[in-house]
């Protein structure tokens, strides 16, 4: 669409991209320390679009070394009962599917656990969207918590979820469970920016900034430093300065950005509005094939 315009090799907005943003790098340092000295469970918690799954995969990229092999079970479907969270469990750990396994799926879990111990092996489990988990799976996960040897857990759970899982977790005997904690924050203005100026370079931009200083506040303040909610706003401004064209991307711009996107600053887009940039967007698709 507007790749061309701006001299761009791909669309910035490509999640694929890893910054290292600050708050990730900083609870990447908690989870590592906190999984290195064996705490069984572990929660990190975010508003939607501050990059839990990206965190996540992240983290399931860098486990383990060659002194210390880490087994990892990753479960993106958090809307499991618990014996489909105990065969997807199993199932990542490379348990072998046996007929009537169920019947006895805790016991053979249990003894694959000791397997893995003994053979030099933590294991990890992540469970990704964890808030939306059902009460009875998330009391199947606490029960995991007591499969330990004298010396260690056999199993360490991290839980990646929005605020509302910490009111999941309210009851005493699952609060208990939780042996750290961190809480994903938005990003700073300046490391908005810094982020914005990085997704345009990897895309191939060479050149003077894109977007103005008072473009680069309202872009911020109104995403509210969250940087899914950046990459709508920013595309959505490029977009627009494409249809203008124009190469800079001014307050004005942004702020038709924002009255488009419901959820920048918790403003309803109009119907019209929506209609307006939807026939926008046709408009530079048809020009520019």
């Amino acid at each position: 669409m507007y790749l061309e315009h701006f001299g761009l090799s791909e669309p910035p907005p490509n999640t694929g991209f890893y910054y290292g943003l600050p708050p990730h790098e900083e609870a990447l340092e908690v989870l590592r320390w906190a999984l290195e000295q064996g705490e069984g469970f572990i929660k990190v918690t975010g508003e939607v679009g501050t990059g839990k799954t990206l965190l996540c995969r992240k983290l399931l990229g860098e486990l383990g070394s060659e002194s210390r092999p880490v087994r990892c079970a990753w479960l993106p479907n958090p809307h499991l009962a618990p014996d489909e969270l105990r065969a997807a469990l199993a199932h990542e750990l490379g348990m072998a599917r046996q007929e009537g396994w169920e019947l006895d799926l805790t016991d053979r879990l249990h003894r694959h656990l000791i397997a893995l111990h003994q053979q030099g092996f933590r294991v990890v489990v992540l469970i990704d969207e964890a808030q939306a988990l059902p009460d009875a799976a998330l009391e199947a996960i606490r029960l995991f918590g007591n499969l330990e040897t004298e010396s260690s857990k056999l199993l360490q759970v991290v839980l990646f979820g929005q605020p509302e899982l910490d009111s999941r977790l309210g009851q005493a005997h699952l609060r208990q469970r939780i042996g750290f904690s961190y809480a994903l924050r938005p990003l700073r203005r300046d490391e908005a920016r810094a982020y914005l100026e990085h997704r345009l370079q990897v895309s191939g931009y060479r050149g003077a900034p894109l977007f103005s200083a008072a473009a680069n506040r309202l872009l911020w303040r109104s995403a509210r430093g969250i940087p899914r909610l950046l990459n709508i706003l920013a595309h959505k401004s490029l977009m627009l300065a494409y249809g203008k064209g124009v190469r800079e991307v001014g307050r004005p711009l942004v702020r038709e950005a924002v009255r488009d996107t419901a959820d920048a600053r918790g403003r309803r887009a109009p119907l019209w509005w929506g209609l307006g940039i939807g026939l926008l967007a046709l408009l530079v698709w048809g020009a520019s094939r």
